[in-house]
């Protein structure tokens, strides 16, 4: 246990114990045997090829019992080199929780930007995978089985659910936002009394034994250009969610979505007032209020149009528990400053108490808690006058301690959706090293039984980018290995050049020279 282990991690050299790495059992660092890959007898050390700047720490927590966050690593970098090493990330101190968690958070963050951005594959290719995978037709896919059906079908989906995938799609996108919001100004003008006529009913009267025809003004009902403006609106609505419902990948997603079902209910509550209005003389007007009403909630669709108002959503969603929160703690303040004025306002004599139950004390609290004040009510004992300027500052507290905490996660969502609109989409595609060897040891077999019939021996080493080539290489790893076994009869290492053609994503080519 006294015997010094050298560990070369990335380049930088660590001495330490037997005993040392024994401290924590189960991990890679105490199962250190010379049988295995990694050891070099010459050198007599063991090599890593990991980031040596973790592996610091990795190794101070071996010696120390302690773990912390390196400040100039990235949050997944330092997960994921804890495990390979076989640690666990909770293990890190309080003093280094912080930014852990901030990490965790972006990455939490940029995993619902991904959802969010549809183009955010650059290769056709691999977005035609993943759009068959998202239909559900990938195995087919991938067997040459493809029919018109399942080249039409994904495109007339994406014109009409996707805003951002072509120039078409932000086409019909506008004219979607436009009809949406000329419903809405539409809705909202019919309800002005200089777009309203009045509605008469002429009757007889019989006044003393003589008829005479009377007048009566009973309602008003806006103007006829507002029905047809409604009518055509519709229309596009419904052709629009026909569409979408016929193309969707699944069925019951599109029923579990909020915008499908806002869409649906507003779309019928028209059809459902025509009905009304057709089939009974005396419709229920309140109903048919209440149904016009529901086509205001179409605003909610502009938050598929505008990535802002989804970054606000998504926001509300992160600050879920400071929301629930904040709305606990003004509940429990109104209750209790409604019950104090109550009391407060009979302890003296006060013949203007506007206070005369605790639920109108209610309304003074909610108003008086959240700074917005009316004045309708208001206390005029000096106990009343008390209570409401602490209802007042603790309102003000109350309201402002949480708030930060949202404003920052908007921050947060709002700066990596900016960051990510600036970034380049193409970025250089970094191998596995697994596929590289598997390639490696192929062309090699392939090239061995023509060296040891005497002629000049060339190895190649070529890289491997079609992803396509990775399963077919895969499949013939095990055959490769027995054919470079029996083909390891030649000791000549003379020297030899490579030229490697990568494909049309790195339109380069790469010369390599090795020397023995």
């Amino acid at each position: 246990m006294d015997e010094r282990v050298v560990l070369n991690v990335g380049g930088v050299r660590h001495e330490t114990y037997q005993a040392t790495l024994k401290k924590i059992p189960a991990t890679r660092l105490s199962r250190l045997t010379p049988s295995l890959a990694n050891f070099d007898p010459l050198l007599n050390e063991y090599f890593f090829d990991r980031h040596p700047a973790v592996f610091a720490q990795v190794l101070n927590y071996y010696r120390t019992g302690k773990l912390h966050y390196p400040t100039d690593v990235c949050g997944p970098l330092f997960e994921e080199e804890l495990q390979y090493w076989g640690l666990d990330a909770s293990d890190t101190e309080p003093c280094c929780w912080m930014q852990l968690l901030h990490a965790k958070d972006t990455q939490e963050t940029l995993a619902v930007l991904d959802r969010m951005d549809v183009d955010r594959e650059d290769d056709p290719q691999l977005r035609e995978q993943d759009t068959m995978k998202k239909f559900g037709w990938e195995e087919d896919f991938f067997q040459g089985k493809r029919t018109k059906w399942m080249y039409y079908k994904p495109r007339i989906w994406a014109l009409f659910d996707e805003p951002y995938s072509s120039k078409f799609a932000k086409i019909i996108a506008g004219i979607s936002v436009c009809f949406i919001f000329v419903s809405i100004f539409s809705f909202c003008l019919k309800t002005h009394q200089s777009f309203r006529i009045p509605v008469i009913i002429a009757s007889n009267v019989t006044y003393r034994g003589v008829t005479v025809p009377m007048v009566e003004r009973q309602a008003t009902e806006p103007l006829l250009v507002f029905g047809q403006i409604e009518l055509l609106c519709n229309i596009w609505f419904t052709f629009e969610l026909i569409v979408r419902f016929l193309f969707c990948p699944s069925k019951s997603r599109f029923f579990k979505s909020p915008l499908n079902i806002i869409d649906l209910v507003a779309t019928l509550s028209f059809y459902a007032d025509a009905m009304f209005v057709r089939l009974i003389e005396d419709e229920p007007k309140d109903v048919v209020e209440f149904l016009s009403m529901i086509r205001i909630f179409r605003l909610f669709k502009l938050t598929q149009h505008h990535q802002g108002l989804q970054i606000l959503i998504h926001t509300f969603r992160a600050s879920a528990k400071e929301l629930i929160l904040l709305v606990f703690f003004l509940i429990l303040g109104i209750v209790i400053f409604a019950a104090l004025v109550y009391y407060a306002e009979k302890m003296e004599v006060n013949p203007n108490n506007q206070f005369q139950s605790i639920p109108l004390g209610l309304w003074w609290a909610i108003c008086t808690m959240t700074t917005v004040g009316y004045g309708d009510m208001t206390p005029h004992t000096s106990f009343g006058r008390l209570v409401g300027s602490l209802c007042a500052v603790m309102g003000v507290l109350t309201i402002a301690l949480p708030v930060p905490v949202i404003v920052s996660n908007f921050a947060m969502f709002y700066s990596h959706n900016q960051a990510r609109d600036k970034l380049p989409k193409r970025r250089r595609r970094v191998l596995p090293v697994e596929q590289i060897r598997l390639q490696a040891r192929r062309h090699a077999a392939v090239l061995e039984p023509t060296n040891s019939s005497g002629g000049t021996r060339r190895n190649a080493m070529p890289i491997l980018i079609d992803r396509q080539n990775s399963d077919e290489d895969a499949k013939k790893g095990d055959k490769t290995e027995a054919e470079e076994k029996s083909s390891s009869g030649s000791s000549s290492r003379p020297q030899f050049e490579t030229v490697v053609n990568l494909s049309n994503h790195e339109s380069n080519i790469i010369s390599t020279s090795l020397v023995p």
